[in-house]
């Protein structure tokens, strides 16, 4: 029996093998969704693609509110210098439960851009992967995504540069994720992916359908074997993405195919609990999810816009929560809306730093109408909230809300989401053009499966 060769993991890095992750999704990539997955079993979480021009020249900075480390950079506003700018969150992370998990994916079209934008994260997570699956416009008619299908020179370029200048000296893996070329023929994929397991990589994700496929349509899983064998001959991982519908389903793909690992997209989009096996008890109730879902953006101060977004997704059309949310402006808006009252606190606390509070149509019910018993769980909250500032103390529902604790010493580990174990598995509501661009392009095109 011969053994199969293995590229060697970086000492900063991960092995691919034996996983079932997250795969890198516009909106449902953020670190909310990132770490309610790694909490109900993800093995590896990528983050949403983020474009290199996005990235360079953003700082890198410390939370001290909640730890978390974040990105930004200043919009130009057009070059309208009277126009006040607010600090954009391009990318953020948790460095204590994402640590060793996290796979940075970067849309790019130049080597240099790449290392460039590479560099500034390359210390914070486990890996950089380039995306070139997307067929999305907005990466393709940059030349990036999909579009590098057609210029594998470029692509190995790209591919050889990270390995050289950012892999190695900050040891972590480089890896790449495409689609097929053809549905019929498989030698165009092949002959690509024989050039792309010799640039040095670690892993490599094969999307098995090809560009022009819609996420209606069913996987093609003819071509994974080859994918595989050309892989392990080089000693890459390989991992399949592709109607993988939650964990389970993803390690009988590994079985079956003789893969190294499985991607969930779309399945992981409806339900973040897909990543719990049967034997864990399997899909959670989508209240039980929501909350879970919420506590999370609290504690990161996620973006308003990007939680409204997905509840949209997360909660079923016909329960009666569904409407009240979508017309929330702000978190207070939203716990009412989903009934989780004992986070209005936290959530006051959110929407002052977002500068949401102004928004709120629950505040001024609350000033307005004591007789309605939902204006008076805002009033009672907030007076509480009100309170234990008056008092010196945090603002908090609970003694150990994450984002309410404050301490002199520094930053506050967020710790309400425990870390995954092998027993269980922005600031400002504006964001930098180049983002929003991205989203609203990447929406409008696939409401359904963002996946790259």
């Amino acid at each position: 029996m011969t053994t199969l060769p293995r590229v060697p993991i970086p000492a900063n890095g991960v092995d691919y093998r034996g996983k079932v992750v997250l795969a890198p999704m516009v909106r449902s990539g953020e670190l909310p969704c990132r770490l309610l997955a790694l909490k109900y079993g993800a093995d590896l979480v990528w983050g949403p693609e983020t474009i290199d021009r996005a990235l360079a020249g953003a700082k890198r900075r410390v939370n001290p509110r909640n730890g978390t480390i974040e990105f930004t950079r200043t919009p130009s506003n057009g070059g309208r210098v009277e126009k006040a700018t607010k600090e954009s969150v391009i990318y953020r992370l948790d460095p204590v439960r994402e640590k060793g998990k996290l796979i940075f994916q970067i849309g790019t079209a130049t080597p240099d851009l790449a290392v460039a934008a590479a560099k500034l994260v390359a210390p914070d997570v486990a890996g950089i992967d380039v995306n070139s699956g997307c067929p999305k416009p907005f990466s393709t008619s940059g030349g990036m995504g999909a579009a590098l299908l057609r210029t594998p020179d470029k692509l190995v370029s790209i591919l050889e540069t990270l390995v050289r200048e950012v892999g190695t000296p900050y040891q972590i893996g480089i890896s790449v994720k495409i689609r097929l070329l053809d549905k019929q023929d498989p030698e165009p994929t092949r002959a690509l992916v024989e050039r792309l397991v010799r640039t040095g990589i670690t892993g490599l994700t094969v999307h098995c359908r090809t560009p022009p496929m819609r996420p209606r349509e069913r996987a093609i899983r003819d071509q994974l074997r080859m994918v595989r064998d050309i892989c392990h001959e080089a000693g890459v991982a390989c991992l399949v993405n592709g109607d993988v519908a939650n964990k389970d389903d993803g390690l009988a793909l590994m079985q079956e195919y003789g893969v190294d690992g499985a991607m969930i997209a779309t399945a992981a989009e409806a339900n973040l609990s897909a990543f719990r096996t049967a034997a864990e008890g399997g899909l959670l109730p989508w209240k039980e999810m929501v909350r879970d879902y919420m506590q999370a953006c609290l504690e990161c101060e996620n973006r308003f816009g990007n939680t409204k977004y997905l509840l949209n997704i997360f909660v079923p059309g016909k329960a009666p929560e569904s409407h009240r949310a979508k017309t929330a402006r702000t978190y207070v808006d939203t716990c009412l809306a989903l009934g989780f009252e004992d986070m209005i606190p936290a959530a006051t606390r959110v929407d002052e730093i977002l500068g949401l509070s102004a928004k709120s149509t629950a505040t001024t019910t609350a000033e307005k109408n004591d007789d309605d018993p939902v204006s008076k769980a805002v009033h009672n909250a907030l007076e509480k909230n009100e309170s234990a500032r008056a008092a010196g103390g945090a603002s908090r529902s609970k003694p150990t809300s994450p984002v309410l604790s404050h301490s002199a010493g520094g930053p506050v580990r967020t710790n309400s989401i425990p870390r995954p174990t092998k027993s269980a598995p922005n600031n400002p509501a504006e964001v930098d053009p180049v983002v929003l661009a991205a989203e609203a392009s990447a929406a409008a095109a696939a409401p359904k499966e963002l996946a790259a």
